[in-house]
């Protein structure tokens, strides 16, 4: 059986394809690519009962994943990440069947190293020697990190302010790391320059078609973790909105292979975002197939301070087709939410995963959200990757003090 059963590259604009054996990122339409299987082949092949011998990574799915040699896989055993049951904060909610799908477990703390395995491993199949990105922190961090196990350099471009911990896992990977006074999306514009001058291979977020298939084991593991059937909705922060497009392409790909039965509903996927920085959000509200740049985008979920995704018309579309929606929170509020999560759960979740539980609370209020269904929040990675969001007086005691 084939290690991968990859296909091709396709437009989901305009439809023309592409070689997934040559370096190819945007369509000349300027639309993301994405990866194509060849599943009608590969579901006379591969059943469920086949993955329970396999290893607990994401590479248990590699006849959905694009590298075609296994040589080139390039791994720190990500993937299969915990989806834990929240009773006690679930019963605050009203959702008793809420459970959360924990990413801060995974090699670099976040859900990005998913991306960087299958992107840093397509890239050494193509033999890219250098590449590079823009990221707001646990991108950046996650691909030198992955790049230095390749051996491949890296060239990781973040904004001045993004967590001083992301920062570091790039320094100490050897990247060469450079900070922007601005945003991602100034960082881009500098990335890009490079990538014109210097022929790096640019993997800024859907600018090359891989990362997404490394995002999209996240709806494949929640599938298998719930014995194949579907929650009733998925709550994803969204800046990029990578994985998101990702749940939904796995989600369509498992219906496309028989793996769920006809009568499933796909779940309702939720766009979060920040009240500081919301396109997506506004782009739903007015039915818009793609949103406006955000001007003077700012909050404490850095991850999620993104004013203009290039795939947002692949997020909208996924939320539109699963009969989803966006929804905008407050810092102040999701922080609050973060500090209720660790008491009531013992998990200390990053200000983008708190942001998300959030949701599922206000759309439960709203009763967008019912009391019976089962709703999976993706918390996108360890709380101890912000520890600047944290802040508590704590008193101070001289030895013999009594408390």
């Amino acid at each position: 059986m084939n290690y991968s059963y990859v296909s091709h590259l396709y437009c989901p604009k305009c439809s023309k394809t592409y070689s997934a054996e040559e370096e190819n990122h945007l369509c000349i339409c300027g639309s993301p690519l994405l990866v194509d299987y060849n599943i009608y082949d590969l579901s006379g092949q591969l059943t469920q009962q086949d993955l329970v011998q396999r290893a607990p990574d994401l590479w248990r799915y590699h006849e959905l994943l694009p590298v075609q040699n296994e040589d080139n896989v390039i791994s720190l055993g990500e993937g299969m990440t915990p989806l834990v049951h929240f009773p006690s904060l679930g019963k605050d909610m009203g959702i008793p069947a809420l459970l959360m799908k924990d990413e801060g477990v995974i090699p670099t703390g976040a859900f990005k190293a998913r991306g960087a395995a299958v992107g840093v491993s397509k890239a050494k199949e193509l033999d890219v020697k250098e590449l590079a990105m823009p990221t707001n922190g646990n991108a950046g961090a996650a691909w030198s990190l992955y790049a230095a196990r390749a051996q491949m350099s890296s060239t990781i471009i973040m904004p001045i302010d993004a967590p001083a911990i992301t920062r570091n896992e790039c320094a100490l990977s050897g990247a060469n790391l450079f900070l922007v006074n601005g945003l991602i999306s100034d960082a881009g514009k500098i990335v890009a320059e490079a990538v014109k001058e210097k022929g790096m291979y640019d993997v800024s977020t859907l600018k090359e078609p891989y990362r997404i298939e490394g995002k999209k084991t996240m709806g494949l593991e929640i599938a298998e973790q719930l014995n194949w059937q579907l929650p009733d909705v998925i709550l994803y922060p969204t800046g990029g909105g990578v994985g998101l497009i990702g749940i939904y392409k796995a989600l369509r790909e498992l219906q496309q292979l028989g793996w769920l039965s006809p009568e499933q509903k796909m779940p309702r996927l939720v766009a979060v975002q920040s009240e500081g920085c919301a396109p997506i959000v506004e782009a739903w509200k007015q039915g818009k197939k793609e949103s406006s740049f955000w001007e003077a985008s700012e909050t404490v979920a850095f991850g999620i301070n993104v004013p203009k995704a290039i795939g947002d018309f692949l997020v909208l579309d996924a939320v539109y087709k699963t009969a989803g929606c966006a929804i905008a929170v407050t810092d102040e509020e999701l922080l609050e939410e973060q500090q209720k999560i660790a008491r009531h759960e013992g998990a200390f979740v990053c200000p983008e995963g708190a942001a998300s539980f959030l949701a599922a609370r206000k759309l439960r209020e709203d009763n967008w959200i019912k009391e019976n269904e089962q709703v999976v929040v993706l918390n996108t990675g360890a709380g101890i990757k912000y520890p600047d969001t944290v802040d508590f007086d704590i008193p101070i005691l001289e030895p013999g003090d009594s408390i």
